[in-house]
């Protein structure tokens, strides 16, 4: 009896000299940044330094030293929608416009999703609900078969061997819609799609509903069979922003989350690094412009897995990284040979990069 009450007087003596001397930490909650919006109509941005997010630094000049050797013209890193890296080079400057060549691709699916959100279109539908029967000339049971997802997503089964002119005699029949993935000029059909739906002109459309509201600045212009879209680089990191910050605009939904969700996904079973009109990271294997060949791996094995991207000829690009809340844009010549959409360049540039991230 005498031994259990010594034991538990021992050890409440314990507890109360050790409860003296413990100290008591209360962490503080992590507050976490919101994402910034540079304001409508102005060139003030705000900024970040590398040292704030514990960068590498010195690991800076090597990159910018990459790019300019690469023919680049502008460079931009945003963080959280600060800026943090801002290069021009090769007598580029800030408001010097330059193509986004298929990088714009993103740009008509955006608008296209605008569209579906305002109860326009569905993406679900024919496209010749929208254009009326004969706009190919592929059988009618075989055109009756694209709807407008098969256009956003390369898979109408349109030869893409006659080149980026896109009048009905030229959109000739090579596979059932769903059944072939092939990059093809005929996805800026959905430019038109939203044109009648809308009955206004795709670019006084595009104007109302996305450049207009988020402040880019540029316009579309014709080359060729082309419709291809120019303006200066904050512009285009401006649009990255946008889709970054899954469609919204400071306290303005501009595109539903649900739309930017589906069109950054895979859209198609055949190329797994293909959604609407943007390009995926991280996926097991991948289909490149002009080939039918299957790549096992990831698109850009240096980059974040969880990135995609918009990417336009002669190396124009767009990186979204929503792990890292990055933006990064790069405009230029081809930083090798002249490609579509993808080289070896995407590769080298994140390995640069990842010396400053990590």
């Amino acid at each position: 009896m005498k031994l259990s009450i010594y034991v538990l007087l021992f050890t409440f003596l314990l507890f109360c000299c050790s409860s003296k001397d413990e100290e008591i930490i209360i962490k503080e909650p992590i507050v976490e940044e919101n994402i910034y919006f540079p304001p409508i109509n102005s060139n003030s941005w705000e900024t970040k330094a590398i040292s704030d997010l514990n960068w590498n630094e010195n690991q800076l000049p090597p990159l910018l030293d990459f790019l300019e050797e690469k023919n680049t013209k502008s460079f931009m890193i945003l963080h959280n929608g600060k800026i943090v890296v801002e290069e021009y080079f090769n007598t580029h400057t800030a408001s010097s416009n330059w193509y986004w060549a298929s990088a714009g691709k993103t740009l008509t699916v955006t608008v296209a999703g605008i569209a579906e959100d305002k109860g326009l279109i569905s993406l679900n539908n024919k496209v010749s609900d929208y254009l009326n029967t004969g706009w190919t000339s592929a059988p009618l049971e075989k055109e009756n078969l694209i709807t407008c997802k098969h256009l956003l997503s390369m898979s109408s089964g349109l030869d893409d061997s006659l080149g980026d002119d896109v009048s009905a005699s030229n959109l000739k029949y090579i596979a059932d819609a769903g059944k072939r993935w092939a990059y093809h000029n005929v996805y800026v059909k959905m430019q038109e799609v939203v044109a009648s739906a809308a009955k206004r002109t795709w670019n006084n459309y595009f104007n109302l509903n996305l450049k207009n509201k988020i402040g880019m600045s540029g316009a579309w212009i014709r080359l060729n069979d082309l419709n291809v879209y120019w303006s200066n680089t904050r512009s285009m990191v401006r649009f990255g922003l946008l889709i970054s910050a899954k469609g919204k605009w400071e306290n303005t939904q501009i595109i539903s989350e649900k739309f930017i969700t589906e069109a950054t996904n895979t859209s198609q079973n055949i190329n797994n690094a293909y959604g609407y009109l943007w390009w995926l990271n991280g996926k097991e294997n991948y289909h490149l412009p002009n080939t039918q060949i299957q790549f096992n791996g990831a698109l850009i094995p240096n980059a974040p897995a969880d990135m995609f991207c918009a990417l336009g000829k002669n190396d124009q690009k767009i990186y979204i990284v929503p792990s890292k809340k990055l933006v990064i844009v790069r405009m230029g010549e081809s930083a090798e040979d002249a490609n579509f959409a993808l080289s070896n360049f995407d590769n080298e540039l994140w390995g640069k990069m990842n010396a400053i991230f990590d």
